[in-house]
């Protein structure tokens, strides 16, 4: 009979990473995952072809829309849509409105999440609090602040740093530049407006640069 000295159930982004903690720490540590193993290149079938290549062009089409009724209100797509889950053979109650985005495989959302990273501030730890609403965190951004830096120096998370009090600033890689009417609309914002409004580069989950043994974002708009 084996024997482990912890047991991580799922592969997504929290248990993969609680799984790649334990080992780092020693422990012989097992993952149960419900779903399939997840093949470099072979399981990633539409990878490498364009909009136009794809036969709806990455239209949604009306069997995915029935199917994925659910899943189709996130980044379900003609490209993708094999790694959500079909909502007609997984079901769940709503007692309210609640868009459940799933994959059942190796990975979990780690392969089908946006890739936008952003800290939370005291405005949102402290918000329960201030609004009497909810249950107040039991923590404060101070509390967590090492825990971000932590994952995003593993991770390698590109963008800006801007001293906003709302959106704290983290460990970046150098951040993607905007394009041309990215540029003047946020030139435009900070002329119109002395509010503090702004407009900034998104702070992403793609590499600007090599990073930890990865290769740099390639900049396909495709992703």
């Amino acid at each position: 009979m084996n024997t482990y000295d912890a047991i991580v159930v799922g592969s997504g982004i929290s248990g993969g990473w609680a799984a790649m903690e334990l080992c780092k720490k020693g422990l012989k540590t097992i993952v149960l995952e419900r779903g399939r193993q997840v093949e470099h290149i072979k399981d990633y079938p539409t990878t490498n072809l364009a909009p136009w290549e794809l036969l709806h062009r990455n239209q949604n089409t009306k069997k995915i829309k029935e199917d994925q009724h659910i899943q189709v209100r996130g980044f379900c797509n003609e490209a993708n849509s094999h790694f959500f889950v079909n909502d007609k053979e997984h079901p769940y109650v709503q007692k309210k409105p609640y868009d459940w985005i799933r994959g059942y495989h190796v990975g979990g959302r780690s392969l089908m999440w946006g890739r936008q990273c952003y800290r939370w501030s005291d405005l949102d730890f402290e918000a329960n609090s201030k609004d009497g609403h909810g249950v107040d965190w039991p923590i404060r951004y101070k509390d967590i602040a090492p825990w971000y830096s932590y994952v995003e120096q593993f991770a390698g998370i590109s963008g800006s740093k801007e001293g906003l009090p709302q959106l704290p600033d983290g460990d970046f890689l150098p951040p993607m530049e905007m394009n041309a009417l990215e540029t003047h609309v946020s030139e435009s914002i900070n002329q119109k407006f002395t509010d503090g409004r702004r407009m900034i580069i998104g702070r992403v989950a793609n590499l600007t640069k090599g990073w930890n043994g990865r290769g740099p974002c390639q900049y396909r708009n495709l992703c």
